[in-house]
C-alpha cells in the first residue's frame, strides 16, 4: 500500500521478457538467401552440364558424318578406279582367231593379236603358239574356205627333238565335186605331248581360200589337260 492511502502504481515493461523480433526475421531472410544461392548454383551446374553433354553429342554425330561421307568418297571411287577382277585359268591355254589385221602367208596361218587373244602361260610368234611348261595338251584348229578340188588343212609341229624339224600332227583333206566353188569348213582336234620350246601352227594348201568374213570362223588354240 502506498503512502497515503493510494495503490502504488506499477510500471511493466511488456517488451522486456520478448525475443528481438528484427534478429529471428534477418536469420530467416539470410537462410532464404544462402537456400537461393544455393538453387541458382545447382541449377547453372546443371544446365553448365547439359551444354557440355551438347556440344559432345554434336561434335561426335559431326565427326561420325565426316567419315561416313569419307568412307562413301573413297567407296565411291573404287567403284569408279576399280575394274573387275579377271579369273585366271589354272593351266596354260592359248585361243587364236582370225582378223582383218592379219597377213596369212602362202601355206602358214596367221592370227589376230588385235582381236584379245587369249594367252596364258603361251606364247605367240609368227603364226606359232609356244609351249613354255611340258604336258599333255589338246590341240584342235578349225578353217573354212572355198575351193574347187582337193584342199589340205593340218597343224603341225616344230621341235627341237628332231633338230626343229616340223612334223605334222593332225591333217585333213577336202576334195570338191564339180566346177562350182563350195564353200566348206574343216575342224581338226587331238591330244598330245609337248615339251617346253615346242611351237605348233596351222598349214593350209593355199590361204588365199580362206573365207574371212567373220574372225570365229577361223581359230587356232590349245590347252593344257
Amino acid at each position: 500500500m502506498a503512502e497515503g492511502g493510494h495503490p502504488s502504481v506499477y510500471v511493466v515493461d511488456s517488451y522486456g521478457k520478448q525475443p528481438a523480433v528484427p534478429l529471428q526475421v534477418n536469420q530467416r531472410r539470410q537462410r532464404s538467401e544462402v537456400a537461393q544461392t544455393l538453387m541458382f548454383l545447382l541449377v547453372s551446374v546443371a544446365l553448365c552440364g547439359m551444354a557440355i553433354e551438347a556440344c559432345f553429342i554434336y561434335n561426335l554425330y559431326r565427326a561420325q558424318s565426316e567419315s561416313t561421307a569419307l568412307f562413301s568418297k573413297l567407296t565411291e571411287d573404287e567403284h569408279v578406279t576399280t575394274r573387275p577382277s579377271i579369273l585366271l585359268p589354272s593351266k596354260p591355254v592359248a585361243h587364236l582367231t582370225d582378223g582383218q589385221d592379219v597377213v596369212h602367208g602362202q601355206q602358214i596361218m596367221g592370227w589376230s593379236m588385235d582381236a584379245e587373244p587369249l594367252l596364258y602361260e603361251m606364247d605367240y610368234k609368227d603364226g606359232n603358239i609356244l609351249i613354255q611348261k611340258e604336258g599333255f595338251y589338246y590341240v584342235y584348229s578349225k578353217v573354212s574356205f572355198l575351193d574347187t578340188d582337193v584342199f589340205y588343212h593340218s597343224v603341225d609341229l616344230k621341235t627341237e627333238l628332231y633338230k626343229g624339224k616340223s612334223i605334222p600332227l593332225l591333217n585333213s583333206r577336202k576334195y570338191s565335186v564339180g566346177s562350182s566353188k563350195v564353200r566348206s569348213n574343216s575342224y581338226l582336234g587331238g591330244v598330245f605331248h609337248l615339251h617346253k620350246g615346242d611351237a605348233i601352227f596351222v598349214k593350209v594348201s593355199n590361204s588365199s581360200k580362206i573365207l574371212r568374213y567373220k574372225s570365229f570362223e577361223n581359230i587356232f588354240g590349245a590347252y593344257m589337260i
